[in-house]
């Protein structure tokens, strides 16, 4: 198992539609897709104005087949003309994390 981590840094005063957007539209077109949605965060005390959201696969290949289906969504356009227009996203991070031996999710 893998898990992907992804952390959003946002500008200012645009995070909460983001959000918005991502719940309405983006997150049913991943749920179709992607699996197991680990879960979703927000930040509350250190660096303000970031989501942090994780999903895990069975491997890379696994990530990398549910990630093509869901681009060829033809709804998953729809949640990304949106995020642009709304002009959120400053900057993202993408991290694989394996699990070691004693982890409890594995």
């Amino acid at each position: 198992m893998i898990v992907d981590h992804r952390t959003y840094d946002f500008h200012p005063g645009k995070m909460a539609a983001w959000i918005e957007n991502y719940e309405r539209h983006g997150l049913p077109v991943q749920k179709r897709y992607l699996g197991q949605l680990i879960g979703f965060f927000v930040t509350d005390i250190g660096p303000l104005n970031q989501v942090v959201f994780m999903w895990a696969y069975a491997d890379l290949a696994d990530r990398d087949r549910r990630r093509a289906a869901m681009e060829a969504d033809p709804e998953w356009p729809v949640f990304l003309a949106k995020s642009k227009e709304i002009g959120a996203l400053k900057a993202q991070t993408t991290k694989i994390l394996k699990p070691t031996g004693f982890s409890p999710l594995r």
